[in-house]
This record gives C-alpha cells, structure tokens and sequence, in this order.
C-alpha cells in the first residue's frame, strides 16, 4: 500500500496505568520489537501500520480486501495527564485497555478507566478489548487469569495476556478490535458516531453513507 492509498482510517486508543506497557505494546505490534528502556509517555504519542482486513461475504465467504491505515494512540498513565487523554476519547473508535499482571493495583483501576471510556467514549458502550500484559513474567504474577477473565465478563469485552516483549498475542487482540469495529460500522444505520476523515477512498466520508439519525449512537 502506498501513502494514501488506502479505504479505512481507524483510531486505536491504548489506556492504563502508567507503567503498565501501553508503549511497549504498541511498539511491538507496529514494529515486532520490544525495547526494555522506554520512558514513561508524556501527554500523548501515536504510531501507525496499514493492514488488510477480510470483510466477510453475505453468505460467510470471504468478501472484499480492505485496507486499513491504524493510527494507534499511545497516552500517559499518570492522573496529571488524564484531562489530556480523555480529550482523545470520542477521536477513537477502539480502545485498548491494558493492565499489568504482576501490579494488582492496575488491575482494581481497570474499573475506573472503563467508567472513564463510558463518560468520555462516541458512545456508553464502545468496543473496548482487556489485555493483561507481561504474562511472561509468570513468577511475579500478582492477578490470576480466572480474575481477569471474570472482570472481562462482567464488562462484556475480550481479554487477552499479552506479552510486549515477546508478541504473545499482541496482534491477536488488536485483530479482535478491528474485527469489532469493522462489524459495527457495517451493521450501524446511524454513521453519525464515526468520526470524519474515517473513509478515504473513491472521495466518500461520513455523510455519504447516512444521515445523521436521532437514535443513540450506541443503538448499534
């Protein structure tokens, strides 16, 4: 793919607390690299990666080829910082909510980032997927995977554990998400959540595909 070539331009949002290896994530899912001596993100980064995604046909079979520039949005853990990330909230479409798996703490504060997307999000119920990260670390595990996969439950979202130093399921979540996404813009009648600039390809945007309705934005 060449730049600007491209159909989707989709909006990730990585969230945590700090320390928990939102860069080192993304890092390794752009760049299939881990470097141990990242510094702590000050307000917000971001990177990018174009990939393909399947759409399925109406009868299963697979349908078009989309291309898909991600631009994946890397913000500060620290409570200082938080009237700058929530900010960024309603621009994303996805949101990656990682906790680390030997700090229980990150995991109690799950919660309150979830309660944050439900404030600031498009909508109260965005796609969102729980990653537990550093499960390599497995001696210093401090939350069990029952716990985490329990709390996943109770929210109605995917949880993976992840590994940003070695890619344990690092691009099988953010897959699920996109996956997520792509189908909710498909089945959606109201286009109106998704924000502009999404569709680039043939001169479409938002307001080519549906008028603004007055049903929720979430009503999909």
């Amino acid at each position: 793919m060449s730049d600007g070539e491209y159909d989707y331009l989709i909006k990730f949002l990585a969230l945590g607390d700090s320390g928990v290896g939102k860069t080192s994530f993304l890092y390794q899912y752009t760049d299939g690299k881990f470097n141990s001596k990242f510094i702590t993100t000050v307000g917000i980064d971001f990177r990018e990666k174009r990939v393909t995604y399947n759409s399925p046909g109406p009868d299963g079979s697979s349908g078009r080829r989309q291309k898909i520039h991600m631009q994946l949005w890397d913000t500060a853990g620290q409570e200082r910082f938080r009237s700058l990330t929530t900010a960024f909230f309603r621009d994303a479409m996805g949101f990656i909510l990682l906790f680390d798996l030997t700090n229980e703490q990150s995991f109690l504060n799950v919660r309150n980032w979830m309660s944050q997307l439900q404030v600031h999000a498009y909508c109260e119920n965005p796609d969102v997927i729980l990653c537990g990260n550093k499960c390599d670390l497995v001696d210093q595990r401090a939350v069990s995977e029952a716990e985490a996969r329990e709390l996943a439950d109770k929210y109605g979202i995917p949880y993976f554990e992840t590994s940003a130093a070695n890619g344990q399921n690092v691009s099988q979540a953010v897959d699920v998400l996109l996956d997520l996404i792509m189908k909710r813009m498909e089945r959606c009648v109201d286009k109106s959540w998704i924000p502009d600039g999404t569709f680039r390809t043939n001169g479409h945007n938002n307001a080519d595909l549906a008028e603004t309705s007055e049903r929720s934005k979430c009503a999909c």
